[in-house]
């Protein structure tokens, strides 16, 4: 725990507790959120040929669409749990590492 506390910078057990809730909480909603946006798009596994790059595409897809559901939703829930500081961070880390930064500007 120490080591993840050095790491992310919070100071407490209970904060790395509330992060890994809010990571998880969010993993979850994000793919039960994406199944109807898909089903509205007509993005469904029955669309996609029954070969195996069919799967692979129709799932390349879906983590497309998962991807920025899955960002916005970490922020809300970082700031319902009361650590939106440490994911709005996080955030502009990662929009940093994928080359997007220009976006923060």
């Amino acid at each position: 725990m120490e080591k993840l506390k050095q790491r992310w910078g919070v100071d407490s057990n209970f904060q790395i507790i509330l992060i890994l809730i809010v990571f998880s909480v969010t993993g979850s909603a994000a793919v039960f959120l994406a199944k109807p946006i898909l089903n509205s798009i007509g993005l469904v596994r029955e669309s996609f040929s029954e070969n195996w790059w069919g799967g692979i595409i129709y799932v390349t897809l879906r983590i497309l669409v998962i991807f920025p559901i899955y960002q916005v939703l970490l922020v809300v829930f970082g700031w319902l749990f009361g650590q939106f500081k440490f994911f709005w961070n996080f955030e502009k880390k990662m929009i940093h590492r994928l080359g997007l930064g220009f976006l923060l500007k």
